[in-house]
């Protein structure tokens, strides 16, 4: 399987708010900044436990104690597939403690 072309990528990118198409467009990313360190933590649980459900897993990195990115992406297709955008729409579904 070959990554979606960028046409493809751009119209399932309209349906996942809030995320982001890399300049390269290979991958796809969000940012949060998030209530406190311990809210990072829980929130990358809740995520981890979905990517392990879904056998797809993010990138994931939290910087500057509440600065949370993640980066979705498929190795075996070497850029995006619609797996992707699932995976995007049900991380938006979860609940995090937000700066306010």
């Amino acid at each position: 399987m070959g990554p979606l072309p960028h046409d493809e990528a751009a119209t399932l990118l309209a349906q996942t708010p809030s995320w982001v198409i890399s300049a390269d467009g290979s991958r796809i990313r969000r940012e949060w900044l998030v209530k406190n360190f311990a809210a990072g933590l829980d929130f990358f649980r809740r995520v981890g436990e979905l990517a392990e459900a879904e056998g797809h897993h993010p990138d994931l990195h939290l910087v500057s104690y509440r600065q949370v990115t993640i980066e979705l992406w498929t190795h075996a297709a070497n850029g995006l597939t619609e797996n992707d955008f699932i995976l995007a729409a049900k991380i938006n579904e979860i609940p995090v403690e937000l700066k306010r």
